[in-house]
């Protein structure tokens, strides 16, 4: 029986995420995810009176080409990619997986050649089409999650139909104050952090880009970054899971990390010069999302949270000028329940535990 669910959020995202016009051209990528999904958005994309594109991919198969990854390959890979996302005006992206650690024996090698070479393909679809990229509910997320599929899915529709466009004018109000601050001074248990701001911009994110959504990012003055931070949401990046990550930092630079696998950490953040520097730091306040559950499109928008990112910045966009092939949004919760913590914008309290001190932010508090 088809969910109409997935028609509403087919046409959330063609109408509202990327507000698709009559005659733009639309790449849908699908990744192991059910047919009604595709289906369901080249239906969205048509009654726009837009063109939709579509491709369908398998993780085992990708697994399987990285295994093997050669530079010629990606080299040829990333160009006719690159010339296709050049022809879009629109991208949607509907990840699904089967197995979230498919990609874990891939070696570590291949996978930074093949993700140095498709870089310039993710940084036109970022900077130059109107994007929206969303996870798909699986058994495998549930099991994460510790929830059953059905109570799995209900959240998952309830979070990604949340009517973002009701948070937006509060976000605004922290992207003009997170844009005028210079100083940034995070604490908490084993966090102590201080950073600059000075001269970057915020943005507020409000449904148009990443599924589920609530955030507001900006980044760190490159070499600004001093102290440690503890993170104590759990992650994984290159399908390796990491627990209890600790980084210090000096002039900006990552110069301790530790976590259940130390040794897989320093791996990663020696993958280039950029990866020991930070690209991104964000507020995440998502009110239906509470718990981690190792999948960063939803954990980084846990309400009462914040990621700070070794790595990439946006390019072009609240850019520090980082550059790196790791982007990787770690997070940090600062509810009670996580054992509290504080923001400080220049000298004053904006965030305590979790919750927006400020009368004018008080709105997206969980």
């Amino acid at each position: 029986m088809h969910d109409p669910r997935i028609d509403q959020l087919a046409r959330q995202l063609v109408r509202y995420s990327t507000s698709v016009k009559r005659g733009n051209r639309v790449l849908i990528e699908a990744f192991d995810v059910p047919e009604a999904v595709p289906l369901s958005l080249i239906r969205a994309v048509r009654d726009a009176g837009a063109t939709p594109f579509v491709n369908l991919h398998s993780s085992r198969v990708t697994r399987e080409l990285l295994m093997g990854a050669t530079e010629g390959q990606y080299t040829t890979q990333a160009k006719y990619l690159l010339s296709q996302m050049r022809s879009m005006d629109a991208y949607i992206a509907v990840r699904g997986s089967h197995n979230i650690t498919e990609t874990a024996d891939v070696p570590s090698d291949r996978m930074a050649t093949a993700m140095k070479l498709m870089r310039p393909v993710m940084n036109h679809r970022v900077n130059k089409t109107r994007w929206c990229v969303l996870r798909w509910p699986t058994s495998s997320m549930a099991q994460q999650a510790g929830m059953s599929t059905e109570a799995f899915e209900d959240f998952y529709f309830k979070v990604c139909l949340l009517d973002y466009a009701k948070l937006v004018p509060s976000m605004k109000k922290l992207e003009k104050l997170m844009t005028k601050t210079e100083e940034v001074h995070i604490t908490g248990p084993g966090t102590d952090l201080r950073f600059s701001m000075k001269g970057l911009a915020a943005i507020a994110c409000g449904g148009t880009h990443n599924i589920p959504d609530g955030e507001c990012f900006s980044a760190p003055v490159k070499n600004s970054v001093e102290g440690t931070i503890r993170y104590n949401a759990p992650t994984i990046y290159q399908g390796i899971a990491f627990d209890n990550i600790e980084l210090t930092f000096e002039k900006g630079k990552i110069v301790k990390a530790t976590a259940n696998n130390t040794k897989a950490i320093n791996k990663i953040l020696d993958s280039d010069p950029g990866a020991r520097y930070v690209g991104e730091f964000a507020i995440g306040f998502n009110p239906a999302i509470k718990e981690p559950m190792r999948d960063i499109l939803f954990d980084e928008k846990i309400a009462g949270s914040f990621h700070f990112t070794p790595g990439q910045a946006y390019e072009g966009v609240a850019d520090n000028k980082n550059r790196s092939q790791v982007h990787w949004d770690m997070v940090c919760i600062q509810r009670p329940d996580y054992g509290g913590g504080e923001i400080h914008f220049d000298g004053k309290l904006i965030r305590k535990n979790g919750q927006f001190v400020p009368k004018d932010l008080k709105a997206l508090n969980y």
